[in-house]
């Protein structure tokens, strides 16, 4: 009888043990999991930003990493220099105007193409002849799989002259690299080894 009450003694031993085991899992798996959500609703918070109205009432604002928009800002980069640079008015102060701005975005290689444009007298034809240029992008094609990044840039120039309007395309080439940004460069990129690789004559509509 004896022996038996022993066993009994040592079974609710081990029966106390065991449940005591599985309440300190069961307690660690509460806490962690407490943590993590604890976590997780900081980096949430933290992703809200509270701007003062006029110093009357607060606005919730949502912040957001800025590596997500790169590929956007990079785009528009481009896209911009192009419009600054292949957009031209019968204007001498208008062109150097533009040509300055589109320079704040791309290294020598830009300038060394408009140099190449002027000394053929592009642009004093342009003059002279009272000729209108703009462009429209199409496209813009940015591999940032490796870095600095490759772009190509599909766009449609339009000369328009008194007597017709010429429809060329143009496609570019270039790197891109991280800058600075700045009021004059506001994405925070560079251009270089900017290069034109096709420019020719679609379509020529009389007026």
């Amino acid at each position: 009888m004896e022996f038996k009450t022993l066993r009994n003694i040592e079974n609710s031993f081990k029966q106390i043990r065991l449940y005591a085991v599985i309440f300190s899992v069961v307690c660690m798996m509460v806490a962690g999991y407490a943590v993590w959500k604890s976590y997780r609703f900081a980096e949430v918070q933290r992703q809200k930003i509270y701007v003062l109205d006029n110093g009357k009432s607060l606005m919730l604002a949502l912040s957001q990493d800025a590596a997500v928009n790169r590929p956007v800002e990079a785009r528009e980069h481009v896209r911009r220099f192009h419009e600054l640079f292949f957009t031209l008015a019968p204007d001498k102060n208008a062109i150097e105007s533009n040509m300055k701005r589109a320079f704040n975005l791309a290294d020598r290689s830009a300038f060394d193409y408009y140099k190449d444009l002027s000394e053929k007298g592009y642009y004093n034809r342009i003059i002279s002849g009272n000729v209108q240029q703009r462009i429209e992008v199409d496209s813009v094609q940015c591999n940032f799989d490796q870095y600095p990044y490759t772009v190509k840039t599909f766009a449609r120039q339009f000369i328009i002259r008194s007597s017709n309007i010429t429809e060329r395309g143009l496609v570019t080439s270039c790197f891109l690299v991280n800058s600075v940004r700045s009021d004059s460069n506001p994405q925070g990129f560079n251009i270089e080894k900017f290069r034109v690789l096709e420019n020719k004559d679609i379509q020529v509509l009389e007026r």
